[in-house]
């Protein structure tokens, strides 16, 4: 398969000069427009993507900074609210899968402040179980039960879901851990404390079995 380099990114100088493991420029794909792609052409950016998949984990993580410059007006900002979130869940003997979902469940804040919930749901849905998915997917709404109601909204709007199995797992993340994490005296572990949990979730394999279960399982 033919291989081409691409052109050099205007406008860097030398400030971006490449190192010697950069001295060869990846292959890049033959086509300029999908429908024009050959097999050899998916096969190469499947390849590719590979050490970048392997590497969201550490994406994701260095990401959850960038909340804390979300929402003014609170106690602790909300990277510290998301750390905290983790830490009650961890304390508690959470299983890592919850504890992982209970640290990016504000993730989506920064990019999509109206629906962050559904983003940070999105980002963890390829690598844990059914049910934990939809906890970080719902709980926006199941979070309105203590405050809808002071600002003209229906506090038990969280209700229209009472027959779902995992209605009464979201229902009591957000009672224990995200509602009453805006402590500032709070003894909240650092982010490095998690980092080698979330690395393990984002090493499975996307869409492996943990996907298709329920619930998640202790590893």
């Amino acid at each position: 398969m033919k291989a081409r380099t691409p052109l050099s990114a205007p406008g860097r100088g030398n400030a971006s000069a490449p190192s010697h493991a950069d001295s060869e420029a990846s292959p890049i794909v033959t086509f300029t427009r999908m429908d024009q792609g050959t097999a050899e052409d998916y096969a190469l950016l499947d390849e590719l993507a590979k050490p970048y998949i392997v590497k969201t984990g550490k994406r994701v993580l260095a990401y959850l900074e960038n909340i804390a410059d979300g929402f003014p007006g609170y106690p602790i900002d909300r990277c510290q609210h998301s750390l905290q979130t983790a830490t009650r869940a961890l304390r508690a003997g959470e299983c890592e899968e919850y504890v992982v979902a209970a640290l990016l469940h504000d993730i989506g804040d920064d990019l999509s402040p109206e629906n962050h919930a559904e983003l940070g749901a999105s980002v963890l849905r390829p690598y844990v179980a059914r049910h934990t998915h939809w906890m970080v997917q719902q709980h926006g709404l199941f979070q309105g039960y203590y405050y809808f109601d002071k600002i003209g909204l229906d506090a038990n709007a969280r209700l229209r879901h009472r027959s779902h199995p995992a209605f009464d797992m979201t229902v009591d993340f957000c009672d224990a851990y995200d509602q009453k994490s805006f402590d500032p005296d709070y003894d909240t572990l650092p982010i490095d404390h998690f980092v080698p949990m979330v690395e393990r979730i984002f090493a499975r394999k996307p869409w492996g079995e943990h996907t298709t279960r329920d619930w998640p399982v202790r590893d």
